[in-house]
């Protein structure tokens, strides 16, 4: 196993790995707590709009489908107060659009097709330098926000009204949060893929919140099983030739499973009321 590390790709992988099991983590807490599930959903399909757009055009694929992602992030935000037009159905809007922009503009691209699992179930062992500065870089960021304003996104999250009685700036870390959930989404496709994005965003989170209530422990709880089981699964991706994106899901479900079974016998008593 620790032969592995003689390989850069493979250390170059694992520094991406916890980075984005960290953002994914916390970031994943606050999309469970603010029920916008659907909306994660939503961006990482759209987003492969993006990816199709840039291939076409002949740019990375993955700044089109940073793009999109934080374009359609904030057109969900926008329409998150609308009355007549529900969210869920602009979610469901962009989600379609984004598939099948995506689809249309590979279609047309002349020459050979991209392989395109690559991006619906990830490949983390194909990072580069530059994607890992990245991961790095938004990764110290999300850490420093959350640290910083843990509490004020912990009534944002659950009591929106206290949140205005008491002049939180709820517009303006809405916009951060929004600005943070795109691009983490992204990134994370790298690792999981387009399909399984949602899972790296919720069990982890769901997990946590069999054992702690409290919102700050949910975060550190969550960046940390997100980060075990995501090495985890590198590990094993890489020692069987596995797809490192849906060996991770497994080892997800597999934490959970073992999680929910000690929760029900009640082995561990420590977590928070």
């Amino acid at each position: 196993m620790f032969d592995l590390f003689n390989y850069d790709f493979f250390v170059y992988a694992l520094i991406a790995t916890v980075s984005i099991g960290i953002i994914c983590g916390l970031t994943g807490t606050y999309i469970v707590a603010r029920r916008m599930v659907f909306m994660s959903g939503g961006i990482t399909h759209a987003s492969f709009g993006g990816l199709g757009l840039a291939y076409f055009m002949g740019l990375p694929p993955m700044a089109g489908a940073t793009f999109f992602a934080v374009i359609s992030a904030f057109i969900i935000q926008l329409f998150s107060g609308n009355k007549r037009v529900k969210e869920d159905s602009v979610i469901g809007i962009l989600w379609s659009t984004g598939m099948a922009i995506g689809v249309l503009f590979i279609y047309m691209t002349p020459g050979y097709a991209p392989n395109l699992m690559s991006y619906l179930f990830g490949n983390i062992l194909t990072v580069t330098s530059g994607q890992i500065t990245l991961a790095v870089l938004l990764c110290a960021a999300v850490i420093a926000f959350f640290a910083i304003f843990n509490r004020p996104l912990f009534y944002i999250a659950f009591d929106r009204e206290y949140s205005r009685s008491h002049h939180i700036g709820i517009n303006l870390l809405e916009t951060i949060t929004t600005l943070i959930i795109a691009l983490s989404i992204v990134l994370c496709m790298k690792l999981a893929g387009i399909i399984l994005v949602i899972s790296y965003l919720t069990i982890p989170q769901a997990i946590a919140g069999l054992f702690f209530k409290n919102f700050r422990s949910q975060l550190v709880a969550s960046a940390i099983v997100s980060c075990v089981g995501s090495v985890a699964g590198l590990f094993i991706s890489a020692g069987l030739n596995f797809p490192s994106g849906a060996t991770i899901v497994v080892c997800f479900l597999l934490i959970f499973a073992i999680a929910w079974f000690c929760k029900k016998i009640k082995i561990f008593k420590f977590y928070s009321k």
